[in-house]
């Protein structure tokens, strides 16, 4: 199997378990009584998404659905795998700091607090960046066109669900979110 690949599959394996527990408490989430929570297609479509982009990696890594391996293509490949596994923990980092406030659905939890602190110090959204980043970077590193195509179809969504996440948390925070915004970036550091 190719060194890359198996660097991949690695992270792949490692942080799975990181992410169970996100996965456990999106489910505890839904037993628990919240403020608001809107009902709009950007509830799922991105998570669908991210799923599909997460099967396409995993297919990607045994040559399924991916170029043809190349001389020519090592050092992309190597760059899209330092982005890949950077970003995916990156990413994990991110929900590990929003605690109780995270949540996999759109939402305002009865106990919701702003998170302004890690990566959020810097920018709102870290984790739908790492999201973009990651598949990006894995897609690159296997080499896989499907990856990609997820990728890219998958921005515009992530940034729909982002402003929609923002519009919920200014009406529930009001001017502690407006604080918030003004000193810091929407999803690039130092942007905006």
């Amino acid at each position: 199997m190719d060194p890359i690949n198996i660097f991949v599959g690695l992270n792949l394996v490692a942080t799975f378990g990181a992410n169970i527990s996100g996965a456990k408490r999106g489910l505890k989430e839904k037993l628990t009584v919240h403020k608001e929570k809107p009902k709009t297609y950007l509830q799922k479509f991105p998570l669908v998404l991210s799923a599909l982009s997460l099967v396409a990696i995993i297919l990607g890594v045994f040559q399924i659905g991916t170029l043809e391996y190349k001389l020519e293509f090592e050092n992309a490949r190597l760059w899209g795998l330092v982005v890949y596994i950077a970003f995916s923990w990156f990413q994990i980092w991110a929900y590990k700091i929003l605690g109780e406030s995270y949540s996999q659905d759109i939402l305002i939890l009865k106990d919701h607090k702003l998170v302004t602190s890690g990566p959020f110090k810097l920018i709102r959204h870290p984790q739908y960046l790492s999201q973009i980043l990651m598949d990006i970077g894995g897609g690159i590193a296997t080499l896989s066109y499907i990856v990609i195509i997820i990728a890219l179809i998958e921005v515009p969504f992530l940034i729909m669900r982002a402003l929609l996440e923002e519009k919920i948390l200014e009406k529930h925070f009001k001017e502690n979110f407006s604080e918030y915004k003004s000193k810091s970036s929407f999803m690039l550091p130092f942007l905006g």
